[in-house]
């Protein structure tokens, strides 16, 4: 883009970013706070082979859900498959790998990747066997810990209630669950929004993750483009 700071675009603008066997972190918790056109913009592109990681697996037809349910990951990266019975089949028959992790120690191992750190050492899941296999241990003192690895993708998509040209972001209440720290872990970061302000609007004590981490605002459906040019927001 030849302005660093202009952000906003439209999907068909971002599409090429999306390929087969990538890895894509996403934010949202079940069914809320993960960017929807976003799930059906790389559903209708076909890619597929994706490593998916974040907190679940959605539901057969929401969220996340979605590509799961169409077979278009290989693997996930998730604390629980539960409210999504289609994961839990594809696992069973051998057509999806399923890595699971402790939510606190996913959230610990995300937030590490997008500071930049090698990992985490937490005492989480010693004692089970379906964490602790094949991971390195440690001794600090007197306890053992795992070492857990950072998680960082290809792609992180997220979703937010507003966002300026600049790309920092608001979100709405529990929709902010993990989106703050999936937006930092990506090595490129789309955020679908839901309001477009003009520069100066936000509240800078308010903001929740600054536009640093963001390279590209989609509008979801429902903005309207006509008041985001009346207000001198420039799109291109």
């Amino acid at each position: 883009m030849e302005n660093t700071f202009q952000k906003i675009c439209r999907l068909e603008d971002v599409r090429h970013h999306f390929r087969d066997k990538q890895s894509i972190l996403f934010g949202g918790f079940g069914g809320i706070g993960t960017p929807p056109g976003l799930i059906n913009m790389i559903l209708e592109s076909g890619i597929k082979e994706l490593t998916l990681i974040g907190n679940d697996t959605g539901f057969p037809d929401i969220g996340i859900g979605k590509l799961v349910t169409h077979r278009r990951a290989k693997k996930v990266i998730v604390s629980h498959i539960g409210s999504n019975p289609n994961a839990g089949l594809l696992m069973n028959n051998g057509e999806l790998e399923v890595e699971f992790c402790p939510q606190g120690t996913l959230v610990e191992r995300i937030r590490a990747g997008g500071m930049g750190l090698g990992g985490i050492l937490t005492d989480i899941g010693m004692e089970a066997d379906i964490v602790r296999d094949g991971k390195q241990t440690v001794k600090l003192g007197k306890k053992n810990y795992l070492v857990e690895s950072a998680l960082t993708a290809d792609i992180a998509i997220v979703y937010a209630e507003m966002a300026d040209p600049y790309g920092n972001l608001l979100f709405d209440k529990s929709a902010r669950n993990t989106n703050p720290i999936v937006a930092a872990a990506g090595q490129i970061t789309i955020a679908e929004v839901r309001q477009i302000v003009p520069l100066g609007t936000l509240d800078p004590e308010n903001i929740i993750v600054p536009g640093a981490f963001v390279d590209y605002i989609i509008p979801s459906k429902g903005v309207d483009w006509k008041w985001v040019w009346e207000q001198g927001i420039e799109t291109e």
